[in-house]
């Protein structure tokens, strides 16, 4: 598939931002993997504009953030301390704990704009209306629009705390792929692949926004973080943010592996003419097995004095406030009336989901036989009556 081509894709970035250097780290070897196998997942024209795209995006974020530190070194000294990431299975009532956190003005958040262009234009005034935000609004209005499933299984909110997995992506080490075409080659690659790049990466984007966050102001002094993919590797997480602090969300994997198939059922779609749903069904009760077994595994080495709380959805959901109380004991924070009310008031507030398509195991060659076999372990150890 023609353009499908490290040259190819570096070069286009380069011509469309008028820069030449692409910052640290060694990102052509997993960049290279994944175009690979993007030349043989069966896109269509669409699918491979729309995911050649969000490639050279990448880069040109790469390139304009290392702009950005080389004009202003004073950005690498960003100290991004103590953060508060939530992790847990999709649909495990991980964004409603990261947005309830991020309710409290004391701790940031990666929003919905900065995610989508983590690096402002080289032009950028921190005083002035930034044009990040309106082009997120279009964007969110746009996939509401024309891609109604998509938006209702996953909304994104310009406005709203979001995840940073984008920035892994941007790493190319991620399981970002894998959620939106059959690469079984990056795959099966990224299994035994080192994502201490991708988290340094990471590191090195949160320092941007975090320096931004001051140049307009804001003076919060941790994160809040989410990302699901994390649990995979807990390790790099921790040695990346040795002082943070994790909240381990838990639900039936029954409700959330239907869920997370749909999903990428969904976005397989908008790329390929053919989308085998069970094909999918598979690869992801695999790639959720895979890395809860390593995330208990990564908990056991860590062991019970871990910086570790761990919530069942159930609880989450019922008790929200109590449950952020519970966080804040153990993170050695104190929630604040102000903070509660904040809490509350986003509560009242918050964007109400559409209805998602109707999804049981069946429909992606799964049973709840099958997912309970699977995650045997893990529901004894975390989803075991009291």
């Amino acid at each position: 598939m023609d353009g499908f081509d490290v040259a190819s894709v570096v070069a286009d970035a380069r011509a469309k931002e008028g820069l030449e250097d692409l910052g640290p780290g060694d990102f052509e070897e997993p960049l290279g993997v994944l175009l690979e196998s993007y030349r043989h997942a069966g896109l269509n024209d669409v699918g491979a504009f729309i995911l050649r795209q969000g490639i050279v995006h990448s880069l040109r974020m790469r390139l304009r953030a290392q702009e950005w530190f080389r004009r202003n070194p004073e950005i690498a000294d960003e100290v991004v301390a103590a953060p508060v990431v939530v992790v847990g299975m999709m649909r495990s009532g991980t964004t409603l704990v990261q947005r309830l956190l991020a309710a409290d003005d004391r701790l940031h958040s990666a929003l919905g704009w900065e995610v989508q262009q983590v690096a402002p234009r080289l032009d950028w005034d921190p005083l002035a209306a930034d044009p990040r935000v309106a082009r997120a609004l279009e964007r969110e209005e746009q996939t509401r629009q024309h891609a109604p499933d998509l938006f209702a299984i996953h909304p994104m909110y310009a406005l709203e705390a979001e995840e940073e997995i984008v920035f892994l992506a941007d790493a190319f080490l991620s399981h970002v792929p894998e959620s939106g075409a059959d690469v079984a080659g990056y795959r099966e690659w990224l299994d035994t692949a080192d994502l201490a790049p991708a988290y340094a990466h990471l590191h090195r984007m949160l320092q941007l926004l975090q320096w931004q966050k001051r140049q307009r102001g804001e003076s919060a002094t941790r994160w809040v973080l989410k990302t699901p993919a994390h649990l995979g590797y807990l390790d790099d997480l921790r040695r990346t943010f040795p002082d943070l602090h994790l909240v381990h969300l838990h639900r039936d994997p029954v409700e959330t592996i239907p869920s997370g198939a749909s999903l990428n059922s969904t976005l397989h779609a908008m790329h390929a003419d053919t989308v085998d749903g069970e094909r999918i069904g598979r690869q992801w009760l695999d790639r959720m097995g895979w890395t809860n077994d390593r995330a208990m595994a990564t908990r056991d080495r860590w062991g019970a004095e871990a910086p570790v709380t761990d919530l069942r959805f159930e609880d989450a959901v019922a008790d929200p406030i109590g449950s952020m109380a519970t966080v804040y004991d153990a993170a050695g924070m104190t929630l604040t009336a102000e903070a509660e009310t904040a809490m509350r008031a986003w509560l009242e507030r918050r964007p109400r989901e559409t209805g998602r398509p109707d999804y049981s195991p069946e429909s992606f060659g799964l049973s709840e036989g099958s997912i309970r076999d699977r995650f045997a372990d893990y529901e004894r150890r975390f989803r075991a009556p009291a």
